[in-house]
């Protein structure tokens, strides 16, 4: 069943998902740029990073805005080619921006992993996936109770998620 999932999410293009995925963007555009999410959109890329549906995961869907970072023009006090305006580039992928903006929404939970749910011509939309370390089932889970230990605390701000270590080099 997963390969069938991801084989549909692989031939997008050519599939009559194309026409939902475009709606589904139009209906995200409106939404929040964080929202909570039942369940995930991609169950067999949810499932591949350790998603389990089970009490202490949390899906959110986090919007990112496309291209650089743009910055406000200075007001004066320089020459025009010292403002500063364009030509940013992060240092940091798109799906990082995501996973720090989702761990700073919930300060309490840690961010697991994440994956690519969508995009269009001004936005790219990631599902983060969110553990409660305090939460006695991930407590007595053996596959991810390492997440409760200390070391792990603000894995998504150091680099320690799977979009960070490709950042890191690693």
């Amino acid at each position: 069943m997963y390969k069938n999932i991801a084989l549909t999410w692989k031939k997008m293009d050519e599939s009559p998902e194309e026409e939902l995925m475009k709606q589904r963007t139009l209906e995200w555009r409106g939404q929040y740029a964080i929202v909570k999410v039942d369940k995930p959109l991609r169950l067999d890329r949810a499932r591949e990073l350790g998603y389990k549906a089970k009490e202490g995961f949390i899906i959110t869907r986090v919007r990112v805005r496309r291209g650089g970072m743009r910055k406000t023009r200075v007001g004066a006090g320089r020459r025009q080619k010292r403002r500063g305006v364009n030509r940013f580039v992060p240092a940091k992928s798109m799906q990082l921006i995501a996973e720090e903006r989702a761990a700073k929404k919930y300060p309490n939970l840690e961010v697991l992993n994440s994956y690519w749910v969508g995009e269009d011509g001004q936005h790219k939309w990631f599902e983060v996936i969110l553990v409660d370390p305090n939460h006695p089932s991930i407590k007595n889970d053996d596959d991810i109770n390492w997440i409760c230990s200390k070391a792990q605390q603000g894995r998504a701000n150091r680099g320690l998620t799977s979009s960070g270590r490709k950042m890191r080099g690693l």
